[in-house]
């Protein structure tokens, strides 16, 4: 896991100013992530304001995180089955948020999680939920 902090293993993560910084797992087994955001012109319309489409692969890409996080061995995150996000207030070019991602349930198959990004006064800007396709390693005889 530790080779995915940073951009992810996606390049857009950090192009567009996300981080995905530290990760583990809670006394219930189930995994978080924390990371920055802090928007470049990629991420952004002509205004400086940041697109909708921008707060979803941050968030989507946190809570795939988390999930792995909390699973062992070859077994991950296979495909993001839904995904419903809210934006609430407008990030903006070069200002500085927090993003975490958190899993709600773990079963064999599907994942649950969802994840903010909070702004400097720790104010929800946007959050989303989702659920998630688990692979598991087929156990050998």
């Amino acid at each position: 896991m530790d080779r995915w902090l940073g951009d992810g293993a996606m390049p857009i993560i950090s192009a567009i100013g996300g981080s995905l910084d530290a990760y583990g797992v809670d006394g219930e087994m189930l995994g978080w992530v924390t990371g920055r955001f802090t928007p470049t012109e990629l991420a952004c319309n002509p205004h400086g304001t940041v697109q909708a489409g921008v707060h979803a692969v941050l968030l989507d890409a946190a809570m795939n995180f988390a999930i792995n996080a909390a699973l062992t061995g070859r077994d991950r995150t296979h495909a993001t089955i839904e995904i419903s996000t809210e934006l609430l207030r407008a990030a903006r070019r070069g200002d500085h948020y927090t993003l975490r991602g958190e899993v709600v349930r773990l079963t064999r198959q599907i994942a649950y999680a969802e994840a903010t990004i909070s702004n400097d006064e720790n104010e929800l800007v946007s959050r989303a939920t989702a659920t998630f396709m688990v692979y598991r390693e087929p156990a050998t005889t």
